[in-house]
């Protein structure tokens, strides 16, 4: 699917030809991990024209404020970038999530299938024809590198690493230890399907449990230190009103603004562990974060000195 004008197919193209194979790949893949079925190129191309274009716009605001327009446009250029990629980490952890929702039930659809006397490929095959959604794309993919030569094992293991769920890669593993030491297949499936249910159900009760820290860190993060740091800069702007100049301003501005990303990142990793037990899984949470809570300081350190008279 298509994202660019044709105006910029020549772009895509050239860097199609630049860009190393191995990493076009690894982006294409991450791409199709989040259900966007896009080309690699192409979504390249968009978000350096984005940057470029945001990031010109960032330089003149900037020149108009007084503010390093270098600063300006760094981050315009890379603010593409990060949503991007955030928005990229929120679709695959959606799609992985949704996957391990509907596997129990798939999982149960399978081992019927199996009473009946149809093979498990077959069975897999039967089931991916029928229904939508995420867990079919991924079933279709593992039946076709079955057909092109792949034994089952390998497109079920290449399936649990390709989603990179610890729940989903165990499930499929102890499918494949079943299979290899004999006996019901039908009836460790079914142990199996259970047994995910009950870990799936005891991952959102834990989720559910932990949500009061989760919003004490946001607080923290978007409202608490935004706001005290900008009420700091007011003060400053107050102290100059009484004819006081103060030498620092300008690097403590610098520092301030360096302590709300450090802050606002390091509060989303905790997010990520306390959520999902991975610091990895919160760095989806750090362009959102460091937006906000860079906004709301900016907009204290801006209007307040004029909100409360001192300018």
């Amino acid at each position: 699917m298509a994202i660019i004008p044709p105006a910029l197919s020549p772009i895509s193209r050239k860097l199609d030809n630049m860009l190393p194979d191995r990493y076009l790949v690894l982006i294409q893949e991450n791409l199709i991990r989040s259900g966007m079925y896009v080309k690699a190129s192409d979504l390249i191309t968009l978000v350096l024209i984005s940057g470029i274009v945001l990031g010109t716009v960032a330089l003149l605001l900037f020149m108009l404020l007084g503010i390093n327009p270098i600063l300006g446009f760094l981050i315009g250029f890379f603010t593409p970038l990060g949503i991007i990629f955030g928005w990229i980490f929120f679709l695959m952890e959606k799609r992985v999530d949704a996957i391990e929702q509907t596997t129990p039930d798939f999982l149960r659809q399978i081992a019927s299938l199996l009473r009946a006397g149809v093979g498990i490929e077959t069975a897999m095959e039967d089931i991916s024809k029928h229904g939508s959604g995420p867990l079919n794309d991924e079933l279709k993919r593992a039946v076709i590198e079955i057909k092109i030569g792949s034994s089952f094992e390998e497109a079920l293991i290449s399936m649990g690493e390709r989603l990179k769920s610890k729940n989903l890669d165990r499930t499929f593993r102890m499918i494949l230890e079943g299979k290899r030491v004999g006996g019901s297949l039908s009836d460790v499936i079914e142990t199996v399907a259970e047994d995910l249910r009950a870990v799936l159900a005891l991952k959102r009760e834990r989720k559910a449990n932990v949500m009061m820290s989760v919003m004490f860190l946001l607080i923290a993060a978007i409202i608490a230190a935004p706001f005290a740091l900008g009420m700091i800069m007011t003060y400053s702007a107050f102290i100059e009103a009484l004819g006081k100049t103060n030498p620092l301003l300008d690097a403590s501005v610098t520092a301030a603004s360096g302590y709300i990303i450090i802050h606002s990142t390091i509060a989303s990793i905790l997010i990520g562990i306390v959520l999902y037990g991975s610091a990895k899984k919160g760095v989806k949470f750090v362009p959102p974060l460091v937006i906000v809570s860079y906004g709301i300081f900016y907009v204290i350190k801006v209007l307040g000195p004029s909100l409360l008279g001192f300018t």
